[in-house]
């Protein structure tokens, strides 16, 4: 059963890959005949430069340092990953290929090419956008947060099925808080066979923990006085 209409207030393309490195603990990286993988290894820096850090005696650096000149050393791989477990866990894919260098005890990656793939399909993120984005201010607690209202308020998530448009909650067997971002809060809605995602846009964007509350709130009061709110949905995927 598919859940469709056009989305708003949502995440850019650059913005969801970055809080995507913001969030994710960790990630694979392919060079020449090699693969590795790294958790906790990767950090961002302010002004969006990507360090690794990784052993010295690494196959990975040897790699991606002696690369022919003008090609690609690497390329990584990061997971979206739900924090509630969901059928289809992985919200999104993120890649990155380009260049490393040595910085102090670091390597520096520098991107030639970003590739975000979403539910709705693989998008080619602008370096110059990806560069300058910021992460959601929310990316690095959302997993705090969900797995909070999953674990400790279900009664909050089964309130906020009152806003859905009750075609898209037939033959529901569960609903679980997938995503929130500064701009909404999405609940994926898992059938006997397939599932969907139906996103509640918040009022006005949240831009910390406290405003995030407030939303939601304004949501749960919506849903107290049963008035049906215009939604955003999704088409399920089956990858998530």
């Amino acid at each position: 059963m598919g859940d469709s209409q056009t989305w708003t207030a949502a995440p850019s393309a650059a913005r969801q890959a970055r809080s995507v490195l913001a969030a994710a603990w960790s990630c694979a990286v392919t060079a020449e005949a090699c693969r590795e993988e790294f958790v906790g290894a990767h950090r961002v820096t302010d002004d969006g430069r990507l360090l690794l850090a990784v052993p010295e005696d690494s196959s990975l650096r040897t790699a991606a340092l002696c690369a022919p000149r003008g090609e690609p050393s690497a390329v990584l791989e990061f997971a979206d990953v739900a924090p509630v477990p969901v059928r289809g866990r992985i919200r999104a894919r993120l890649w990155l290929s380009g260049w490393f260098t040595p910085e102090g005890d670091e390597l520096a990656f520098r991107p030639a090419r970003v590739v975000l793939r979403r539910p709705s399909g693989p998008v080619v993120v602008d370096l110059a956008e990806f560069a300058e984005a910021r992460p959601d201010p929310l990316a690095e607690a959302e997993a705090r947060l969900l797995t909070h209202l999953a674990d400790c308020d279900p009664d909050a998530v089964e309130r906020l099925t009152r806003l859905v448009d009750p075609g898209s909650l037939h033959g529901a067997v569960r609903v679980q808080p997938l995503a929130v971002d500064r701009h909404g809060l999405t609940l994926r809605i898992e059938r006997a066979r397939t599932h969907g995602d139906v996103r509640l846009t918040f009022h006005r964007p949240a831009d910390d923990l406290a405003q995030l509350t407030e939303r939601v709130h304004a949501l749960l009061a919506q849903a107290a006085g049963g008035c049906p709110r215009t939604l955003q949905r999704q088409r399920a995927h089956g990858d998530g």
